[in-house]
């Protein structure tokens, strides 16, 4: 069983930058992938990017590329969505999760622990 809290959210000005955290509790974090979506209102769940087991194993959706950085650090059970250059349609609750799959890790529906979810509001 893993719990994930998330923090870090906010209200920021376009092109500014938040940095938000996902705490998960249990020992067996290293275990798992690890994976950032975020849902707009009226709109579906959207994979923003996610990390692989070991630290420097990421990959982004094409819309945050270049922008989001992921790290994790598993001595803290700790994974991280820095954003950079945010955009008033990055406006969305962001939500890490947890899996212990290895394929698939765009999709939602491959993630078997899920946190509760920040607020991040981006205005022009």
């Amino acid at each position: 069983q893993v719990q994930l809290v998330e923090s870090g959210g906010g209200l920021v000005q376009a092109g500014g930058s938040l940095r938000l955290s996902c705490a998960a509790t249990g020992r067996t974090f290293s275990s798992y992938a690890m994976g950032w979506f975020r849902q707009a209102p009226g709109k579906e769940r959207e994979f923003v990017g996610g990390t692989g087991r070991s630290a420097g194993n990421t990959f982004y959706a094409d819309s945050v590329k270049g922008r989001f950085t992921i790290s994790r650090d598993n001595a803290k059970n700790t994974v991280y969505l820095q954003m950079n250059s945010l955009k008033p349609e990055d406006t969305a609750v962001y939500c890490c999760a947890a899996t212990k799959a290895y394929s698939g890790l765009y999709y939602p529906t491959q993630y078997e622990y899920w946190g509760q979810g920040t607020q991040v509001t981006v205005f022009s």
